[in-house]
């Protein structure tokens, strides 16, 4: 029997957990942090727990901050919006010290539809500015953070419009100058925030809540030229261009006892105030808008990192500054006009000339360029992100620069060493001809200033210069003596095949003709130099060069095939051609009369 109490415990707590999940799935029906203040209390970091419960949205998001003063009631504001008491919504705190640290998220969103579309609202809780022992800094984070993450922003104020609460927006200005003001139509960074000036004060009579926010934006004199008054003034014009994109809402106050509204239902309420809370709750909603940034509406995963990137940016540096968001927003425009420059200049098909890069570095550079005009965000700041572009352009530019020089350093070498080695072997033709080592050198050099391109051409083709002309000088003063030479050894092969092998006499004759004139009367009377500037050596030079080398037969490539032929030929001639009678058609000079005589024989 005593263990019955704890048996029936054990099954009470059991049935009211599975009815807490059956509540309350995965946990979600309560706040989270998803921004916390560091040690110090001056920047801000993440907090897991809440950026998981985000992410788990799939759907478009939409965020609502509530933003003002310390003990001014932005939780209990927020409970409200959603219908929430105090013990299940945001915490409320009642002492001098700030309750909520950070930013808190509830973790159930609300689900809405606008335009046809589910939209999961967010609704976001600030740690109040003002509060003890934190710097303007840290508040002014708060601020912008709140500011640039929310698709509605209510200014949550008691009473009245303060200056220090004008000064608080010009944050929220300089983003909207930076980010919002572009042309109609293209695309922005971020949709901007709508803002709802929520005044709550105890009496409604007199000034409209509007008519009150529209003096706080006149434009205060300034006769003694004081700076922060400048400031201000400044901040009350750009706040009335943004007129379009603010609303002013007053609440009065629900109960005179302030400190025992959570314990509070709504008949126990000041009617007015229900009424008025309902209107605000028909007016936030049609507020909301999906959260949109550089043209994409995000989901749980996209916010979390939007979130990350702007935390990044904020906390760059000891004061938070537009210039920061700027540079994060246009981080992967830069990405992409980097590519876009990148993909264009490699069209260019490197190696190309210095002039032709130039203008593929132009076009690229100009088509980055308006990409960038295009695309980028920022209006005063953006000159930092385009000074970046430009060195980043010529950083590239150089290293595409580099390679240029490298590929046409590698081409030409290859162009000079292939016509270095055809200089080579013209000079080792075993047939020399003039004719075909023009035409090498022709068309070696045709092919290497075809080919050879980019900066290293000019140098190259200087070596190529001074190459060809040694090559030529050298071919020159040896093609001389090789002609000599064959033209001898030429003479004697013919007075070898005249006598022995097909014996005509008359060749005999003009071979020892020409061997005689060749080794003795161009000794006798002709120098070296003179022999080879004399008509009749040219018109051997031109009879040599029509033999050895014409477009239709290289004498060089076919001397042996063809001289083997006709060893054969003559030979045939020699051995079988006399029996058949086919050298009797030849003068028989060396068929002596005493072999054909018919006379007998006598001792």
């Amino acid at each position: 029997m005593g263990c019955a109490p704890a048996m029936w415990a054990a099954l009470w707590l059991l049935a009211a957990a599975v009815a807490a999940g059956v509540a309350d799935p995965g946990g979600l029906e309560r706040a989270f942090p998803i921004v916390e203040p560091d040690y110090g209390h001056t920047k801000l970091r993440l907090a897991k727990e809440g950026l998981e419960a985000i992410q788990r949205i799939r759907t478009p998001i939409a965020a609502v901050s509530v933003i003002g003063p310390y003990r001014s009631g932005k939780s209990f504001l927020l409970n409200q919006l959603l219908s929430l008491s105090c013990d299940k919504g945001f915490g409320v705190g009642h002492m001098r010290d700030t309750k909520t640290k950070g930013i808190w998220v509830w973790g159930s969103p609300v689900e809405v539809d606008i335009g046809g579309s589910k939209v999961s609202v967010l609704y976001l809780d600030t740690e109040g500015f003002e509060s003890v022992g934190k710097s303007n800094v840290y508040d002014d984070r708060i601020f912008a953070l709140a500011t640039v993450l929310s698709s509605v922003l209510i200014y949550n104020l008691p009473e009245t419009i303060r200056e220090a609460d004008i000064s608080r927006l010009s944050f929220a200005v300089e983003i909207a100058e930076e980010f919002y003001g572009r042309v109609k139509g293209q695309d922005v960074a971020f949709e901007p925030a709508k803002l709802l000036w929520l005044i709550q004060r105890d009496f409604l009579q007199g000034k409209s809540v509007q008519q009150m926010v529209d003096e706080a934006l006149l434009r205060v004199p300034n006769n003694n030229g004081d700076k922060n008054i400048d400031e201000l003034n400044q901040i009350r014009d750009s706040l009335a261009v943004m007129g379009d994109n603010s609303t002013a809402f007053s609440l009065p106050q629900p109960h005179l006892q302030r400190t025992k509204l959570c314990d509070m239902e709504d008949q126990e309420l000041d009617p007015l105030y229900v009424k008025k809370r309902d209107q605000l709750k028909e007016v936030v909603a049609s507020m909301i808008k999906p959260k949109i940034v550089q043209g994409r509406i995000l989901n749980g995963t996209e916010f979390v990192s939007f979130l990350g990137q702007i935390l990044e940016a904020l906390n760059k540096g000891e004061i938070p500054s537009t210039g920061s968001l700027v540079e994060i927003f246009n981080k992967a425009i830069l990405e992409r006009c980097l590519k876009v420059y990148n993909e264009r200049m490699g069209r260019a098909g490197l190696p190309v000339s210095v002039d032709k890069l130039q203008q593929f570095h132009d076009l690229a550079k100009d088509e980055a360029k308006r990409l960038f005009d295009k695309q980028h965000f920022g209006k005063h700041h953006a000159a930092q992100s385009i000074f970046k572009l430009d060195e980043e352009i010529k950083k590239v530019y150089r290293n595409f620069g580099q390679a240029n020089e490298y590929q046409s350093s590698k081409l030409c070498e290859a162009r000079f060493s292939e016509c270095e080695d055809k200089m080579e072997h013209l000079q080792v033709l075993k047939l020399p001809s003039m004719a075909k080592f023009d035409a090498g050198f022709l068309l070696c050099n045709q092919s290497f200033e075809m080919d050879c391109v980019g900066p290293a051409k000019e140098s190259y083709q200087r070596r190529m210069s001074k190459m060809l002309a040694r090559s030529r000088a050298l071919f020159i003063k040896e093609y001389n003596n090789k002609l000599f030479n064959w033209l001898v050894i030429f003479s004697l092969v013919m007075v070898v095949i005249g006598r022995f092998l097909i014996k005509f006499f008359l060749l005999e004759i003009a071979a020892w003709v020409m061997f005689a004139f060749l080794e003795t009367y161009t000794r006798l009377f002709w120098s070296s130099e003179s022999l080879y500037y004399n008509p009749v050596w040219h018109m051997i030079v031109s009879s040599w060069e029509t033999i050895v080398y014409s477009p239709v037969l290289d004498l060089d490539r076919w001397a042996f095939p063809i001289g083997a032929v006709l060893f054969f030929l003559a030979f045939y001639w020699r051995c079988l051609g006399g029996r058949r009678g086919i050298a009797r058609s030849l003068l028989p000079l060396y068929n002596g009369s005493y072999r054909s005589s018919s006379r007998t024989r006598t001792d």
